[in-house]
Formats: C-alpha cells, sequence, structure tokens
C-alpha cells in the first residue's frame, strides 16, 4: 500500500475517533456560593443511526469537596456528547439543567442550585384615586434575571396570597410600576429567605 494512501486512512481513523477533551464540572449554591460536594455527575454520549438515537453514559461519579471534577475524555466527532449534574434536595432553581459540549477541546460546566422558600404576596392601593389606577410588577433573584412584568391590577386593588408559594431561597427582588392619574412610579423592595421558611412581600402604592 502506498504511504500516501496508508496517511489517509490514519487521518480518517483519528478524525472519526475525535480528539481528547477536558471538562470541568463545578456545582455551588447560587445563594452562599458554597460548592455543593457529593452530587452525582454524568457525562452522556447521543449517536443517531439508522434504528434511530442511541445514548450512554460514558463517565459518572461524585463531585469532590470542592464541588467539582475534571474529566479527560476523547470525544467522538460523530455523536453529541451532554454533561448534566444530579441536583441537591428541596431545589427550586438551577442556573442550567444540561450542558451540551461543542467542538472545543476544554469545556466549563457550572451549575448552580438554590433551596426553597415559601412566600406570599401582599399588595395594597392604600392611596386610590378610582378605577383609572393601575399597577403592575415584577420579580428575581440577586443572582438571576428579571421576571417578565405581571397583568395589570386596576382601581383600588388590594390582594394578599391565600397560601405561600415555591420561590427559590435567597433576597427576592420586587419592583411595582403605579400609573394614578398619568403620573408614573416606580417602586422596588426585596426579601431575604432563608430555605424552607415563610415570608411576605407588601407592595404598598
Amino acid at each position: 500500500m502506498k504511504p500516501i494512501v496508508v496517511l489517509f486512512f490514519i487521518v480518517l481513523l483519528l478524525s472519526s475517533c475525535g480528539k481528547k477533551a477536558t471538562i470541568h464540572i463545578t456545582a455551588k449554591n447560587a445563594v452562599t456560593g458554597v460548592p455543593y460536594s457529593g452530587l452525582t455527575y454524568y457525562l452522556v454520549r447521543s449517536t443517531s443511526g439508522g434504528s434511530g438515537e442511541k445514548t450512554k453514559t460514558i463517565a459518572t461519579g461524585t463531585l469532590n469537596e470542592n464541588g467539582e471534577i475534571v474529566l479527560t475524555e476523547r470525544l467522538s466527532r460523530s455523536s453529541t456528547y451532554a454533561v448534566r449534574v444530579e441536583p441537591p434536595g428541596n431545589t427550586c432553581y438551577n442556573k442550567q439543567i444540561t450542558f451540551y459540549l461543542g467542538t472545543e477541546d476544554k469545556f466549563e460546566c457550572p451549575f448552580e442550585f438554590a433551596e426553597c422558600a415559601y412566600l406570599k404576596l401582599n399588595i395594597n392601593n392604600v392611596n386610590c384615586q378610582g378605577p383609572s389606577d393601575s399597577m403592575h410588577f415584577r420579580s428575581k433573584q440577586s443572582y438571576t434575571e428579571w421576571q417578565s412584568f405581571s397583568s395589570y391590577r386596576v382601581g383600588c386593588y388590594n390582594y394578599l396570597s391565600p397560601d405561600f408559594f415555591q420561590v427559590p431561597a435567597g433576597w427576592r427582588i420586587y419592583n411595582w410600576v403605579v400609573d394614578r392619574n398619568g403620573v408614573v412610579t416606580n417602586f422596588k423592595d426585596s426579601i431575604f429567605l432563608q430555605p424552607g421558611t415563610n415570608g411576605t412581600i407588601t407592595m404598598n402604592y
């Protein structure tokens, strides 16, 4: 066999086998920044073929005392790969459920979780000027982006949540915007919720 043909097959073989990649997996508490040790991680390979997609866990284990692990794996270019970490108990927030790996040779997979707390809303138009009054509100955690604004609450509106509802623990921030006789006013307040505790945020306007 001619050397050039041999070289071609070697290149083809290496190409199909892919290249070694370093995968750095971390997990921490979004509120405190404390690492989560002992969580189970998975590196899953998906391959498409004539009989459909097949998946296989090619690496699994637990994160170390620093809440991290570094893997070195050879990733085939004919397959796709995903990294997952099993969340801790009582979780109400995760920054990202799955990281999908691309074609790089180094990957950072930072997972963040937050435990659950419980909240009620107490909304009161304490200075009602009539049916044209309106307000709407939005909320966020200190470690998230703003959610969309609520629908408008109009007139002499008063509301207290009948039950506590689940929210992620930590600082929860509310912004409410009031339109009264064409004058628009912004308000903001926040509440810190420990995991598993109850709290009430009051929005007076």
